[in-house]
């Protein structure tokens, strides 16, 4: 097992694992994030919210400057350190947002699929629909490479969506509130790997990773990393890992910021 010392790197999903799913309370969580901020071990947030939501979230938890990844792998924001690389201050893969929902738009009308995108409503509209905040609504809606939706049509209808969606090089996730739409060549497994190499270049040495996630969303992220957690979650829908090893992956007793916190605990050796 990794402990504090070795040259370790946490990559964890926002909503429903390191904030509770309904609450978005994470307390519980604080004392091993001033752990891991005092042994100078990077927390890479990685979720399939907006980078203006991240960074605000990263400001709460005292994370700011440190790399972070954004929809669901669509945007990768550089650790602040790294402002000689081109790619600074994030990176974009794939569709921008403009067109992505374009192209929603247009397959809603041609096969009358029922959604509704974040971009299609007001800020005061999506507090009613979604329970978040004003400030949290009109950070939401800040996607730069996806697009979020919530879905109100029948199971065979998605099926339908998501064929169409493949053919235009598109992919849909579920997370554990909605449903994401983003370029095929993004993914939060292939933005890890992009990061974790970025850190090698730099330091001459390989991170040790550990992720965690509670969704299927997340299955990605978790098969990419050296030891998974998988937080207990609420979707109906079971994160199926193709490395699903003991020894790699613990499955959390509790939800949200307890079982993150019980998955860093039994992982790393504090001595």
């Amino acid at each position: 097992m990794p402990a504090l010392q070795d040259p370790l790197l946490i990559i964890s999903d926002l909503d429903g694992t390191l904030l509770e799913h309904h609450s978005y309370r994470w307390e519980a969580a604080s004392p091993w994030i001033s752990m891991l901020r005092q042994h100078e071990i990077p927390l890479v947030l990685c979720s399939a919210k907006s980078a203006a939501e991240i960074v605000d979230w990263q400001n709460e938890f005292s994370l700011t400057g440190l790399p972070f990844i954004a929809e669901n792998g669509a945007v990768i924001a550089l650790d602040a350190r790294w402002s000689d690389s081109s790619d600074y201050p994030r990176l974009l893969t794939g569709i921008r947002h403009e067109a992505l929902f374009s192209l929603l738009t247009k397959l809603r009308q041609k096969f009358g699929f029922k959604f509704t995108c974040f971009a299609d409503v007001d800020e005061n509209t999506l507090c009613e629909l979604t329970g978040l905040t004003r400030k949290q609504a009109s950070l939401a809606k800040l996607n730069e490479a996806s697009e979020t939706l919530i879905w109100r049509d029948s199971d065979a209808m998605l099926g339908a969506f998501n064929d169409q969606l493949a053919t235009l090089g598109l992919t849909l996730l579920q997370g554990g509130r909605f449903w994401h739409v983003s370029d095929i060549q993004a993914g939060k497994d292939k933005a890890l790997r992009w990061l974790v190499e970025q850190y090698r270049q730099r330091e001459g040495k390989r991170r040790i990773t550990i992720g965690l996630g509670d969704s299927p969303s997340d299955a990605l992220l978790l098969d990419s990393v050296d030891y998974a957690v998988i937080v207990k979650g609420y979707s109906r829908q079971a994160i199926t890992l193709q490395k699903d090893n003991p020894q790699r992956v613990y499955r959390s007793q509790h939800y949200g910021p307890e079982g993150w916190k019980e998955g860093l605990e039994h992982f790393i050796t504090v001595k």
